[in-house]
């Protein structure tokens, strides 16, 4: 499903041009201080927030122990997409905690490699940990957004992979803006079928759901994620 788009139609902030300087900054004593300082002080609440984000990573299984991040550069940022770690022929199920009760969701690697390795990852590191389903209409929810406003992601995108499997209730997918590529954490829970002729563009079907359809129904955007684990069967 596409995200929410901004009053004025963007997608996203544009770039903000610097404000004109007219007067040269005397770079003495104090000024370098001071930015040591403040450079001290962003490295630490960043610091912070990663050790946060370690702190509440679920419990994982040896079969995935060796799934680790792409480079990380701030709480729920990375520098590019996730190294691959799980197979197309292994088994995968996500056990989402939600504040409505458990879904579980059968994922489908062989049919979206990439999609399913990159949702693993984050949520065996604790990346889905807190965050809300920001978005929730009586035919899908959706969530995965660190920014909680449907304008957010990981720091990256993720390529199309299609499949031919109906989008029918509980099917579970990438969020994407119109014309724009697939995000890199958002997904969707569909609550009953698509509507119409069904969507216009590839949202990367990864997984369904297969226990706990009836939570999915109650979630709203007051409701969270507590966690998620990923078991290998």
């Amino acid at each position: 499903m596409s995200q929410q788009r901004s009053r004025r139609g963007s997608p996203r902030p544009g770039p903000v041009e610097p404000e004109d300087i007219t007067t040269p900054v005397a770079w003495n004593r104090q000024t370098w201080i001071a930015l040591v300082v403040m450079g001290a002080l962003v490295a630490a609440v960043i610091g912070a927030g990663l050790l946060v984000q370690k702190a509440i990573e679920p419990p994982v299984p040896k079969a995935l122990a060796q799934c680790v991040t792409s480079t990380q550069i701030a709480p729920h940022q990375f520098l590019g997409l996730q190294p691959m770690c799980i197979t197309d022929s292994q088994r995968l199920q996500a056990t989402i905690n939600t504040t409505q009760g458990i879904v579980v969701i059968q994922l489908a690697p062989e049919v979206a490699p990439v999609t399913v390795n990159n949702f693993v990852v984050l949520a065996t590191h604790g990346f889905y940990s807190g965050l809300n389903f920001w978005k929730s209409e009586d035919w899908v929810v959706q969530g995965g957004d660190p920014r909680g406003d449907g304008r957010g992601g990981p720091g990256y995108n993720l390529p199309d992979e299609t499949t031919a499997t109906l989008w029918s209730t509980g099917a579970v997918g990438m969020a994407r803006v119109p014309g724009g590529a697939v995000n890199g954490s958002q997904f969707f829970i569909l609550k009953a079928g698509w509507p119409g002729s069904g969507p216009t563009m590839v949202y990367n079907r990864f997984g369904t759901v297969v226990s706990g359809m009836d939570k999915v129904q109650l979630l709203t955007s007051s409701d969270s994620i507590t966690s998620i684990t990923i078991q290998v069967t």
